[in-house]
C-alpha cells in the first residue's frame, strides 16, 4: 500500500509518514511479527478478562469481606474509572519512551496489582489494588496496539489486528466462565491470582519477543496542562454515567459533572491549539475517517455493552442459570468472535472496512432486535442464533474500527490513537450500561404497577413499590419470606414479566443506535497512514 496524505500535527506544514527509528527486526526471533502478536495478545488478554470475570467474584468478595453493596460497587467502578481516564495520556507516555517498555511496566504492575488484591483483608485493600489495575491496564492497552502498527506491514496488519480483537472478545464473553469455575471450585481470590502466571509469562515473552520501536518525530515534551484537562473531563463524565443510575438523569449532581466535562473538554480543546507538543494535536479529527473510527467505536459499545449487561441478568435471574450456565449459553457469542475476527481482518484488507463494518453493524441491529423478542420461556436454540448472529457482527467492527483509528494517525501518534479507540470503547460501554439502564428503569417503572394489579396482588405502597421496582430492574422477584407459594409464583410471574418487557425496550433502543452506527461505517476508510509502519517485516 502506498502511504497518502499524512495528517501535519507539528505545524511545521506536513512531512512524510514518520518511520520508526530501529524498526528493522533484530536477529532471531526479537522483533518478529507473529512472536510480537502473540506476546501482546497474552497481556491485552489479562486486561480484557478482568473487565468481566470480576463481576462474578463480587458476591462471594461482598460475604467474606463483610462489604456493602455500595462498597462492591467500587470493585468494578474503581477499576473502570481508572482504565477510561488514563487510557489516552497512557498511550502518550508509549509515544514518547517506546511502546515495548510501557507495555511491559504495564503488565508488571497489573500483574503485582492482581497479586496484591488476592492477599488482601479489607474491601478498602480491593478498591485501591483495582483502582491501580486499571491505570496499568491503561498503560499496556495502547502500547499493544502500537506495537502492532510499529511490527506489522500495512496488508498484514488488519489479520494482526483480527487476532487482537479476538483475544480482547473472547477474553471478555469468556470472563463469567471462567469466574464462574474459579469462584465456584477454588475462591474469590484465584481469579486475581490467575493474573500472576500469565502476567510472568508476558513480561518474559515481552522481553525476549518485543522490538522497541520509536518514530523519528516522536514527542518530545509533556502537555502537562493538558493531561490534567483531559483528565479531569473524562473523570467528570465516567463519573457522571456511573451515578446516573443512583442519582437519576434528572438529578441537579448528574448534571452539575457532565457540565463540567463540557467545561473540561472546551477547555482542553483551547489549549491543544495553544500547546506546542499538545496531547492530542486536533488535526487528528481533521481526518473524516479517524473521527467516524471513533464514533463507531462508541456506538458498537453501547450497543454490545448495554444490551449484553441485561442478558447476563436475564439468563441467571429470569431462567435461574448459574453462572457457568449463563457463561456457556454465551459461547456462541465468543465462538463467532473467534472465528469471525481473523475472517474479518482477511476481507478488510481485500475490500476495504466500508463494507465489513456497515454490514457488521447492520448484523448487530438485527441480532439486538432479536433479542427484544425474547420471552421468559425462550429455549436456548432461539438464544444461541441471536447471540451468534451478535458475535459475527461485532467481529468486523472490533477490527474495522480498530484499524481506521490507529491506520489513519501518523507512526508517532499510534500510541494516542490506540489510547482513543480504547477510551471510545470504554466511554461506549459506560454509556451503553447506563442509557440503556435508564430505558429499563423508565420502562419497568411505567408498567410495574399495572402489572402488578393485573394479577390481583396487594397493592404496595410508594416505598415499597420503588424496591420492588429496583429488584424487578435485574430480574428478581421481590418476593418477602414467608409469602404462600401461590402469591410467590404470581409475584414471580409479573416480576419476570415486566422485566422482559423493559429488556425489550432496551435491546431496541440499542439495534436504533446500531442503525446509526451503519451509517456512519460509510464515512470511514483504510488508513491512509497504515504503510508508516514496518516496512521490511519478516513474516
Amino acid at each position: 500500500m502506498t502511504s497518502q496524505t499524512t495528517i501535519d500535527t507539528t505545524g511545521s506544514g506536513g512531512k512524510a509518514p514518520a518511520t520508526p527509528s530501529g524498526a528493522t527486526p533484530g536477529k532471531g526471533l526479537r522483533g518478529h511479527p507473529w512472536l510480537t502478536l502473540i506476546t501482546v495478545a497474552v497481556g491485552v488478554m489479562m486486561v480484557a478478562l478482568d473487565g468481566t470475570i470480576v463481576a462474578i467474584a463480587n458476591p462471594a468478595i461482598q460475604k467474606d469481606l463483610g462489604a456493602t453493596f455500595a462498597q462492591v460497587q467500587w470493585i468494578t467502578n474503581g477499576y473502570f474509572l481508572a482504565l477510561a481516564v488514563s487510557l489516552i495520556t497512557a498511550g502518550k507516555l508509549g509515544d514518547r519512551f517506546g511502546h515495548r517498555q510501557t507495555f511491559l511496566i504495564g503488565v508488571i504492575g497489573f500483574a503485582a496489582a492482581s497479586g496484591a488484591i488476592g492477599l488482601s483483608d479489607s474491601i478498602a485493600l480491593v478498591v485501591t489494588f483495582r483502582v491501580l489495575q486499571g491505570l496499568f491496564g491503561a498503560l499496556l492497552m495502547p502500547a499493544a496496539l502500537g506495537l502492532l502498527r510499529a511490527t506489522f506491514p500495512a496488508e498484514k496488519l488488519n489479520m494482526a489486528i483480527g487476532i487482537w480483537g479476538m483475544v480482547i472478545g473472547a477474553s471478555t464473553a469468556g470472563g463469567p466462565i471462567l469466574g464462574g469455575v474459579l469462584v465456584e471450585h477454588v475462591n474469590w481470590q484465584s481469579v486475581f491470582f490467575i493474573n500472576v502466571p500469565v502476567g510472568v509469562l508476558a513480561v518474559v515473552l515481552g522481553v525476549w519477543i518485543l522490538l522497541d520501536h520509536r518514530a523519528e518525530n516522536a514527542p518530545r515534551s509533556f502537555d502537562i496542562l493538558g493531561i490534567a484537562l483531559l483528565s479531569a473531563a473524562m473523570f467528570c463524565l465516567v463519573w457522571a454515567l456511573i451515578k446516573a443510575p443512583e442519582w437519576g438523569w434528572g438529578d441537579g449532581r448528574t448534571w452539575a459533572f457532565i457540565v463540567a466535562s463540557v467545561v473540561g473538554f472546551a477547555l482542553f480543546a483551547f489549549w491543544e491549539t495553544k500547546v506546542r507538543e499538545p496531547l492530542i494535536p486536533l488535526a487528528l479529527f481533521r481526518s473524516v475517517p479517524l473521527s467516524a473510527g471513533v464514533v463507531l467505536m462508541i456506538l458498537m459499545a453501547i450497543a454490545f455493552m448495554g444490551g449484553l449487561f441485561f442478558v447476563t441478568f436475564y439468563l441467571q435471574n429470569v431462567h435461574g442459570m448459574s453462572p457457568i450456565d449463563a457463561g456457556l449459553h454465551l459461547l456462541p457469542l465468543t465462538g463467532m468472535m473467534i472465528v469471525g475476527s481473523p475472517l474479518a481482518g482477511a476481507m478488510i484488507t481485500k475490500v476495504g472496512p466500508r463494507i465489513p463494518l456497515a454490514g457488521g453493524m447492520a448484523l448487530t441491529a438485527i441480532a439486538m432486535y432479536g433479542m427484544s423478542t425474547l420471552e421468559t420461556d425462550t429455549g436456548s436454540g432461539i438464544m444461541s442464533v441471536w447471540f451468534a448472529l451478535l458475535g459475527l457482527g461485532l467481529a468486523p467492527v472490533m477490527v474495522g474500527a480498530t484499524e481506521v483509528i490507529v491506520g489513519n494517525a501518523p507512526m508517532e501518534l499510534s500510541g494516542v490513537a490506540g489510547g482513543l479507540q480504547q477510551a471510545a470503547m470504554q466511554i461506549g460501554g459506560s454509556l451503553g450500561t447506563a442509557v440503556l439502564g435508564a430505558v429499563m428503569a423508565s420502562k419497568v417503572d411505567s408498567d410495574l404497577a399495572g402489572n402488578w394489579t393485573k394479577a390481583g396482588l396487594p397493592p404496595l405502597t410508594p416505598e415499597q413499590e420503588h424496591q420492588a421496582s429496583e429488584a424487578v430492574q435485574v430480574g428478581v422477584p421481590p418476593v418477602p419470606p414467608g409469602t404462600p407459594d401461590a402469591i410467590a409464583a404470581k409475584i414471580t410471574g409479573v416480576a419476570h414479566d415486566t422485566f422482559i418487557s423493559g429488556m425489550s425496550a432496551a435491546s431496541l433502543v440499542a439495534a436504533g443506535v446500531a442503525v446509526v452506527a451503519v451509517l456512519v461505517a460509510f464515512l470511514t476508510k483504510r488508513g491512509e497512514n497504515a504503510g508508516a509502519g514496518a516496512g521490511a517485516a519478516h513474516i
